[in-house]
């Protein structure tokens, strides 16, 4: 199953975009129709809010006037929360049910007006966010459903600014334009992203693709991805998660990498690695097939057993991401970060290894081939500063020192 969270401000076309998908063939769970169920006539919801707010939130019928109870909350920050404590646990529930009767190979879009306001990211393998412009949102609102100018202002301030909506997206679609972009760009989304993301998770153990290496410069997006999937992989690890950390290049401010995202995850020992590997395969990350292993480096716990790790790929099309999971205090753990802060601490360093990747990437542009001539340039250049520079600078080993 994918799970899939769709979202953007009041009047940026959630609806238009779930109808697209549904569609397709998705499943939708609509929060705001399960807000409205769980506060119907008869419900112990709809007698919670008559109680807060009193008998003028509801109609000539006895049914909840929203627009009434809306003019209440959006204007008073308490009274939404007073809301928020009624009606969320109740609509948790009722999500609860109609994700587990779900089919296995489902592609489920949760519709969540306040996903990013309420902290929802890491809950699903990719998160949607529609957008239009604050000033067309306000538009729609007044011409379509009857708003006043005040109370539409009113409502998109009251919800999460667009850097927000940003920093939580893996998909930005823009709804400001003609209605027919945005319906073009869901159909390209479902095609190309969804439906095989889908597919990815079911299909284990993963297999690295052949890859052509291709250098990009830097993105100043890739850390903000970084802690999205970071955030997933975390979840999906629970107690057993030890840290999550973005290592790599693309971790490295400044420095050109291949566009992977590479991330850590540090358990206690491998056994936990084996024990969350279906977790974390459920999670959009399955596991790689084979067995993985960095390689030793002189000098200090040169075991080759020591070295060993877990690595899991991405079930996403569109975001290649790189999971290596290893034990705490392992060296492999204590190389992947010290690389990643020397790095950041030393610009000649940065660039005399940009300068190697270049260079090698036009003399071996397939991964394999690439991975493995910078193998010595790791041992015999990079090993000995790195271990001089964190005697200099007291640089301690954050995962066997979490104060670090």
């Amino acid at each position: 199953m994918l799970r899939v969270g769709l979202t953007g401000g009041i009047g940026a076309g959630k609806s238009t975009v779930a109808r697209r998908l549904a569609e397709h063939g998705a499943l939708v769970l609509d929060a705001d129709a399960m807000a409205r169920e769980v506060v119907a006539p008869g419900t112990d919801g709809l007698a919670a809010v008559v109680a807060a707010f009193g008998p003028s939130v509801l109609d000539p019928t006895g049914a909840l006037d929203r627009a009434a109870l809306g003019r209440i909350v959006f204007a008073d920050p308490d009274a939404r929360r007073r809301l928020e404590d009624i009606t969320h646990p109740r609509i948790r529930m009722l999500t609860a049910e109609r994700w587990r009767s779900a089919p296995a190979d489902a592609v489920v879009v949760h519709d969540v007006p306040l996903l990013v306001e309420l902290g929802y990211e890491d809950r699903y393998h990719l998160v949607v966010v529609v957008h239009a412009d604050a000033d067309e949102r306000v538009r729609r609102l007044v011409d379509e459903r009857g708003s006043t100018e005040e109370d539409a202002r009113r409502r998109v301030a009251a919800q999460a600014t667009d850097a927000q909506r940003h920093a939580a997206a893996d998909v930005w679609l823009d709804n400001t334009g003609a209605p027919d972009d945005v319906l073009t760009a869901v159909d390209r989304l479902w095609t190309d992203r969804l439906v095989p993301f889908e597919a990815g998770i079911r299909s284990r153990p993963w297999i690295p693709p052949a890859q052509r290496v291709s250098l990009h410069e830097p993105d100043p997006t890739w850390p903000t991805t970084a802690r999205r999937l970071a955030a997933r992989v975390r979840r999906a690890g629970g107690g057993r998660a030890v840290r999550v950390d973005h290592i790599g290049s693309t971790a490295v401010p400044g420095l050109a990498a291949k566009d992977v995202i590479d991330l850590q995850l540090v358990v206690v020992d491998l056994t936990d690695a084996d024990d969350v590997a279906t977790a974390l395969a459920d999670a959009g990350f399955p596991r790689a097939a084979g067995a993985w292993s960095d390689t030793p480096k002189p000098g200090e716990a040169e075991d080759p057993a020591l070295w060993q790790k877990r690595f899991h790929g991405a079930a996403d099309p569109a975001r290649p991401v790189h999971l290596h999971v290893r034990a705490a205090g392992s060296p492999g753990a204590r190389y992947a970060l010290l690389f990643r802060d020397w790095l950041r601490a030393e610009p000649a360093e940065r660039r005399g290894y940009e300068a190697l990747k270049r260079r090698l990437a036009e003399e071996h542009p397939w991964r394999e081939g690439y991975a493995a001539a910078k193998e010595p340039w790791f041992v015999e250049h990079a090993w000995p500063r790195m271990q001089r520079w964190a005697e200099a600078t007291a640089w301690r080993d954050p995962t066997t020192h979490p104060d670090g």
